[in-house]
This record gives C-alpha cells, structure tokens and sequence, in this order.
C-alpha cells in the first residue's frame, strides 16, 4: 500500500515524503518525537483549553519547523515516519494554510 506524508506550507510550495522502504516509527516512539519536537520547537496548544490532541501536534510542530526543517531530508524523514506512525494513516496530508489534516 502506498504510503505519503505531505505538508502544503502555501499554494506555491508542498513537501512531500513517499515512505516506500522506510517503516513508520513504532506509536509510542513516534508520539515521543512529536512530543519532543513540539517541546524543542516551542510550539504552544490550539485550543484555549490547553489540550493538545495528536493531530493538533502534528499541525503544530509543521508550522513551528517551517520551510527550513521540512526542507531538511533528514528531519523531514523523520517527521513524516512519526506523523505516519503516531496517526496510523497511509496517507496524510497536512495544509498549513488552513491548519487542517486529511487522510
């Protein structure tokens, strides 16, 4: 089954990973490195009451990292193998403009 992470940062420009040959971190290592991410890259919560769900974290630290980090293969991998195994979808597609996830 194919599997793809892509973030859309605006109309002009959209990384995309094909993670064909790369496994998808195992959940709870993949939702450490989100976490770990979101802690390093100071992202703050979506909604007023502080609760941060798995999607929101996933949005999160895709805006904090920027065209810089998703632009870096190896960081990018990475995200992509987290988002991928944390949110257990073969296909994800993050658009930042709108802050939204679909699968």
């Amino acid at each position: 089954m194919h599997s793809e992470v892509s973030v859309t940062v605006d109309r002009n420009q959209e990384f995309r990973f094909d993670l064909e040959g790369h496994e998808p971190m195992p959940s709870d290592v993949a939702r450490r490195w989100l976490d770990d991410e979101f802690t390093r890259l100071e992202c703050e919560p979506l909604r007023a009451s502080g609760k941060v769900l798995l999607a929101d974290k996933v949005l999160t630290v895709a805006r904090a990292a920027g065209p810089v980090l998703l632009a870096d293969p190896d960081w990018f991998q990475k995200f992509a193998r987290a988002t991928h195994g944390a949110l257990a979808k073969a296909i994800v597609r993050i658009d930042l403009p709108s802050m939204a996830i679909s699968y």
